[in-house]
């Protein structure tokens, strides 16, 4: 009937016994407000903090593809997509196309970004390189000191290969000044590759860094005449490396050992004299974010100069009356900013720092809200365009992470926190310094836990503690360490320094006495072992929607949260694991624990590969640790061990154990060729050399293989590697040369890396 409105089920039928279910009834209710919500999410300024995030996404699918990406491919796709955005800006589909654009801009960026900086890579080892060039930075470590070089000409008596830029180690105390042209020769390796599948590619960086390879000096670094200038680019170097070492020379005669390494990495960036011991416990109890400059200490500087600047103008009432002097001590607090940014070496986190701070400064000029998602979301913008390789960085994940945390606890957080009567409790509590110990308490707490993903799958470990930590040594470090060093380094020029030098050692014993209670808490070492990327993508992911969401849709983030956690712990964990030279094999043995069997055991390249073994697996032995080698049974032919669930795995050192261990072992690896009918599963020197380690696990009908390099992967930082492109001799491990001058020796070189 038309014109007749009706119900269904009708009203009768109802009646009569026909119930509707509650959980159908609910449905349109449930489905209205999910929409209310998504609108509500979608409504107008929600959208810029969401672009950043799609940007990162085609910058993450760009590091894993395959193979390189065509780059006037990709820079098409993303200029239409783009455009299709712009002009499609009044459609009801314009938010989902801002997004799919953003994620093919991201794409384009990063393959543009890669094609800018190609250069040669190193494939293989080679000694006795001669090469000149100028030396463009300089690391002070613990055992060796450390240069780039930009290479000038470059001879090798069995190789071609030209390089950019090498990174090498030398003697301590005998790396050339940054500026100088200098003529050496040194024994050259390929970049670092992963240790074990999943594990961080050092080669990436070094490639984005534009060095070719690492190595050391085999004998004297001679200074020569350069054939040119250098570039000014150059001179700026050597005068920012001359004046960071200005500033170490006056803190070294104040202050010595950790306290005076401590105090460079804050003001200078180079933290590499910090003995093992302080540098461990300061990570292991939740510290070691202070000895890399990054979003606090570029607050901390800004903040100070800001407050100094607008205290002094205000004693000066004309100014206060007539002029924006507010405005006037942002704009010092942003030259500020600027200057230790480039002071500190312009870091990758560095100049996230200066980007929000700068951000957060030109908003107070320009009268808007400074500390805002849309601050984040355009300093995001701009260091992800500037250098796209930062996404999978590790500092740009945890300071990022910590800082939308922070950004979320003061927008969303503090309103509700702190909404109190004038006569409440919390208002009382206030007055004596309360809210100020609860918001340090709760910032730690929010920073650490959106840390704690990113260091648990870098690093393999939580800081349980590390709220304590914070809690009891920042209010010092932000207090008296960092407006110490500002004003040490304000009144260098005028030799009154040594007093603030002093007060600044003073909070640095303390935070390293904080930093070493800490870490000796019982379960201060929270260890956690190995998970692969999808479980960070999903804790990601949940990060994002808990930070940028306001409806009740953000405990769905929490949920992805939870679901992460879960998924990183029942990742499970190789059964062997080979390393990419073939020399040691990680064995699971009965007990569920690692067992090392390899040629050079005890070595020093052995024990830095189990350390990053050991680590990756929670396992807190130590590399010289006896039981490693427990149940390995070893002869000059070569070693066994036995593998969990039954079977043996052999390495092979010499041909006549070839035929015993094909007949016995379940897996062989071994640099022999090995006979067509060995029965057991083989990896070999020609498998290593193309995909790199390798970790196995055992399945019903055999092993699964997982490498650094899977079949098909070809990238300018790890190029495919052809079956037989490298000679017998390197599958060679050469004896270290001998050390002369700047040579340092090879167990601290290896240490170094």
């Amino acid at each position: 009937m038309q014109g007749v409105a009706g119900t269904w089920p009708p009203r009768g039928a109802a009646q009569a016994g026909g119930v509707v279910p509650s959980g159908f009834a609910a449905w349109p209710a449930l489905v209205e407000r999910l929409r209310t919500w998504l609108r509500t999410e979608a409504g107008a300024g929600r959208l810029l903090p969401w672009v950043p995030v799609a940007f990162g996404t085609g910058i993450a699918l760009y590091f894993a593809a395959e193979r390189e990406p065509v780059l006037p491919v990709a820079a098409v796709a993303a200029i239409v997509l783009c455009a299709a955005a712009f002009l499609l800006r009044r459609h009801k589909a314009f938010p989902l196309l801002v997004m799919v654009a953003a994620i093919a801009a991201g794409f384009a960026v990063a393959t543009w970004k890669t094609a800018r900086v190609a250069h040669g890579v190193l494939a293989r080892p080679m000694w006795s390189v001669s090469i000149s060039g100028f030396v463009e930075t300089r690391d002070i470590r613990a055992r060796t000191d450390r240069f780039v070089l930009r290479v000038v000409s470059m001879e090798s008596p069995r190789d071609a290969t030209k390089l950019e830029r090498v990174r090498l180690s030398v003697r301590k105390g005998t790396a050339p000044a940054v500026g100088s042209f200098v003529e050496l020769k040194a024994r050259l390796l390929p970049p670092l590759a992963p240790l074990r599948p999943g594990a961080y590619d050092f080669g990436r960086d070094m490639y984005f860094a534009g060095i070719g390879a690492s190595g050391f000096v085999t004998g004297s670094i001679k200074i020569a005449a350069p054939p040119d200038s250098g570039g000014w680019s150059l001179r700026y170097a050597a005068f920012m490396q001359g004046l960071r070492d200005a500033i170490d020379a006056r803190i070294a005669a104040v202050l010595d050992c950790d306290r005076r390494a401590i105090a460079t990495a804050l003001l200078t960036g180079r933290r590499d004299a910090i003995t093992v011991p302080v540098n461990d416990a300061m990570f292991i109890s939740g510290l070691g974010h202070v000895l890399s400059i990054s979003g606090y200490h570029m607050a901390v500087v800004a903040g100070v100069v800001f407050f100094a600047v607008r205290a002094l103008l205000a004693l000066i009432p004309p100014l206060t009356v007539s002029f924006p002097i507010k405005k006037w001590s942002a704009v010092a607090a942003l030259l500020g900013a600027a200057f230790y940014l480039l002071l500190s070496g312009a870091e990758v986190a560095t100049q996230r720092s200066f980007f929000m701070t700068a951000v957060v400064l030109i908003a107070i000029m320009v009268d808007r809200r400074a500390v805002t998602f849309r601050t984040l979301a355009v300093a995001a913008m701009i260091v992800l365009t500037i250098a796209p390789e930062a996404l999978v960085h590790p500092s740009f994940q945890m300071s990022f992470a910590a800082t939308l945390g922070l950004v979320a606890l003061i927008q969303i957080g503090m309103p509700h926190l702190f909404a109190a009567p004038d006569n409440s409790a919390a208002a009382r509590m206030a007055l004596w310094g309360g809210r100020e110990i609860a918001m340090l308490a709760l910032a730690s707490l929010v920073a650490g836990l959106a840390t704690m993903p990113y260091a648990a799958f870098h690093f393999h470990r939580v800081t349980p503690y590390g709220v304590i930590a914070n809690l009891a040594a920042m209010p010092v470090v932000s207090a008296l360490v960092m407006p110490a060093g500002l004003l040490g380094m304000l009144a260098m020029a005028f030799g009154f320094d040594g007093a603030f030098w002093k007060l600044m050692g003073w909070g640095i014993d303390w935070m390293i006495a904080v930093s070493q209670w800490v870490a000796a808490l019982p379960g201060s070492i929270g260890r956690m072992a190995a998970f692969g990327t999808g479980p960070l993508v999903a804790a990601s992911i949940g990060i994002i929607l808990l930070g940028l969401l306001r409806t009740p849709l953000r405990w769905a983030g929490a949920a992805v949260l939870a679901g992460s956690v879960v998924w990183a712990l029942a990742t499970p964990q190789p059964d062997i694991l080979v390393s990419a030279d073939g020399h040691t094999v990680g064995v699971r043995g009965r007990d569920g624990r690692l067992q090392l069997i390899g040629s050079a055991k005890g070595g020093t390249r052995d024990s830095f590969l189990l350390r990053e073994w050991l680590a990756a697996d929670a396992d807190g032995r130590l590399a010289a640790d006896p039981s490693l080698s427990r149940g390995v049974s070893c002869d000059q032919a070569g070693c066994v061990a036995q593998l969990t669930g039954g079977g043996l795995v052999a390495l092979a050192l010499r041909p006549d154990a070839l035929a015993d261990d094909c007949e016995r072992a379940t897996l062989l690896v071994t640099a022999r060729p090995v006979p067509a009918a060995c029965g057991a599963l083989v990896v070999d020197q020609q498998r290593l050399r193309r995909q790199g380690a390798l970790a196995l696990r055992r399945a019903r009908d055999g092993f699964t293989v997982d490498a650094v390099r899977p079949r098909g992967i070809d990238r300018p930082w790890s190029p495919a590697v052809a079956d037989g492109a490298e000679g017998e001799a390197s599958l060679r491990r050469p004896t270290a040369p001998r050390a002369v001058d700047a040579t340092p020796s090879e167990a601290d070189w290896q240490a170094e890396e």
